[in-house]
This record gives C-alpha cells, sequence and structure tokens, in this order.
C-alpha cells in the first residue's frame, strides 16, 4: 500500500523515474527491485527515459520487465530525461535512481518517514557498502560516497539524482534541473540541491536509503570524473555564486585535510633529498603520523570493510585526491572570484 504523510493527511505517491542510455545490461539487475516495488503498492509508477538510444534494447529491456517508458525525441543526458518524465506523471514525490543503481526494497520505507515534514523538500540516501566491481579503483570510489554520505550532516545543502526523492511541485517551480549550464552529466544536481536551499526547502541526507552502484571504474576515470565533472563545475559555482558550503567533501575539516595532504606530498619529497637535509626523513615520518591521525576514522572505514592492505592504500589515493581536487579549486576560484566581485560591485 501507499504510505501516508501523517501531516498532509493523504496519500503521497511515488514515482520512479529512470533516465537510461545504452543501460539495457543495467536495467536488467535494477528494475526487478523497482517493479517490485509498484507492484507491491510501494511506488505508483517507474518511468524508464530512454534517452535517444542507438540501439532499441535499452527500451525492449523496460518494457520487456513492465515499466513504463518514454522515449526522448533527442540525446539530452540523465537531467533531461528526469525534467520530461516529471512532466509526464501527477505522483507527489519523484525518486529519482539511475539506471546503474540497485535500490534495497526496504529503503522505500524512508521516504514517506523524510517527507511527513512539510519543509523538507527533498532527500537523498547513499550507496551501500557492498561494491560488487571488482578492482581498486571501483572499490574505492564506491566506498567514498558511502563514507562521506555516512559522516556528513544530515542537513544536506546538495541533492544527489543517483538516488534521490524530490517534491514535484518543488521540481516544477524550480524548473527541475539546468539542461543549459549542465549540458553534459556533472553536478547539476548539486546545483538544483542549492535552488532548493534558496527557495526555503530542506535537503535530507538519509544514509540509510540505500543502493548499490553497479559502475566499474579505472583509476583514469576516478581522477578525470573528480576533475572534469566534479571539482571544475563545482568549484566555479561555489565561486560565482558566492555560497558558503560545508559540507560533504568540501566541508572545512575535509579543506584542512587537502592542506595536510599537500605538505604531506612535499614532506616526501623532502625525504627523497634527505642527504642534502638531514631533516628531511624526520619532517616525512611526521607528517606521515599528522596525515594518519587526520584521516584515521577514514583509515578504520576502509580497513573495517577491505583489510589494512587495501585500507592504506585507498588512504594513500585518497591524498592524491585532495591534492588534485585543492588544486583545482584553488585555480577555478582565481579565475572566477574576482568576476563575481566585480558583477557584485556593479549591481
Amino acid at each position: 500500500m501507499v504510505k501516508q504523510n501523517v501531516s498532509q493527511g493523504k496519500a503521497e505517491r511515488i514515482c520512479v523515474i529512470v533516465p537510461a542510455y545504452e543501460a539495457a545490461h543495467y536495467l536488467e539487475q535494477s528494475l526487478p527491485p523497482l517493479i517490485a516495488l509498484r507492484d507491491g503498492g510501494h511506488v505508483d509508477d517507474v518511468i524508464v527515459v530512454d534517452d535517444c538510444s542507438p540501439s532499441p534494447a535499452t527500451a525492449e529491456m523496460a518494457e520487456q520487465f513492465g515499466a513504463t517508458v518514454i522515449r526522448a525525441a533527442k540525446n539530452g543526458g540523465p537531467g533531461a530525461a528526469r525534467n520530461l518524465a516529471a512532466t509526464k506523471t501527477d505522483c507527489e514525490l519523484l525518486w529519482f535512481v539511475d539506471a546503474d543503481v540497485v535500490v534495497h526494497p526496504a529503503s522505500v520505507e524512508r521516504i514517506p518517514v523524510a517527507f511527513a515534514d512539510p519543509a523538507v523538500h527533498a532527500m537523498f540516501g547513499s550507496y551501500d557498502e557492498n561494491p560488487p566491481a571488482p578492482g581498486f579503483a571501483s572499490q574505492y570510489k564506491n566506498l567514498m560516497h558511502r563514507y562521506y554520505h555516512t559522516n556528513s550532516s544530515r542537513q544536506a545543502t546538495t541533492f544527489w539524482s543517483g538516488c534521490g526523492v524530490i517534491r514535484r511541485d518543488a521540481f516544477l517551480r524550480l524548473d527541475g534541473f539546468d539542461v543549459e549550464q549542465f549540458t553534459k552529466p556533472s553536478i547539476e544536481d548539486i546545483e538544483l540541491g542549492y535552488r532548493i536551499r534558496e527557495a526555503g526547502g530542506e535537503i535530507v541526507l538519509d544514509p540509510e536509503l540505500l543502493c548499490t552502484h553497479l559502475k566499474e571504474w579505472s583509476l583514469r576515470e576516478v581522477v578525470m570524473t573528480d576533475v572534469l565533472k566534479r571539482a571544475v563545475p563545482w568549484s566555479r559555482l561555489i565561486a560565482t555564486r558566492e555560497m558558503p558550503e560545508n559540507n560533504l567533501n568540501v566541508s572545512t575539516p575535509e579543506r584542512i585535510r587537502a592542506g595536510i595532504a599537500g605538505l604531506w606530498a612535499l614532506s616526501i619529497l623532502a625525504a627523497m633529498t634527505a642527504f642534502l637535509w638531514p631533516h628531511g626523513a624526520m619532517i616525512f615520518m611526521a607528517m606521515t603520523i599528522i596525515m594518519v591521525c587526520a584521516n584515521w576514522r577514514l583509515l578504520m572505514f576502509f580497513t573495517r570493510r577491505k583489510g589494512l592492505p587495501f585500507g592504506l592504500a585507498a588512504l594513500a589515493f585518497h591524498q592524491v585526491y585532495y591534492i588534485y581536487s585543492a588544486v583545482t579549486f584553488s585555480l577555478v576560484h582565481l579565475r572566477h572570484r574576482p568576476i563575481s566581485h566585480r558583477e557584485a560591485s556593479a549591481s
């Protein structure tokens, strides 16, 4: 049965929206639990938007499972696909689920709990701790997502569309995802979260709204995605809007850890020149202790789940992540901050 929102005294119907491009291999795993939720009355509909895939396999797979299928007239990316689907349903709640994400069916119970508060306009969940894709990069990337969503404030300032729910009226009032500014998928969900907060809505981060991420990553994909699809546009958004951001992986503690990572990298260089500078090795040892202490919770998180060798490797790579993200943020900030100040002065 569809859950009741006590505060509003009516059923809040949930429509699941899955944007899909050449995703038949993912839908084969991600659709069954969603269809089961629909058939069990927990959600009203499951809409798959075929984002103009060259092959008919995506739409055919969705139809085979009994999903409602919408075919986009042109390829516009997942944001445009979600916007399109939002206009084709009258459900009060839109549950965005990526095609490569398998939801935990019991997690649907978390949605009416969050939206019982009328001040909540959106919520989002988290990947679980058991990513199926093998390899260091896949395990690191997916577990890092879980770590940040588990250890961040429950009152979020951003939104995540991989497994996120939003009130349809708020979504339409804000004109959905900005697919003109973000012509390729990157941080259009983060930007939407900012607009939700600016409009007075609250966003709940609930790490128990769980899902499994099927994507397999390479280290190159991790770095390129972090820099080009996350750090660059997110840094530009923060700089040009002059909005304070102190949550998830751009929080103040994270920025401090990024600074420590930079000093730790410099200490490695100092240790390599120890024959010229006798104190170099001592500085490296001291900075390593400081770095490990600053990231102790992260190290323990990885170690408990994948063992100490993986934990140490993930910790070391995460310092690299801090460095390239901090460098990217600094360069973008320097480029855009003066522009934003001049625009503010002119107005």
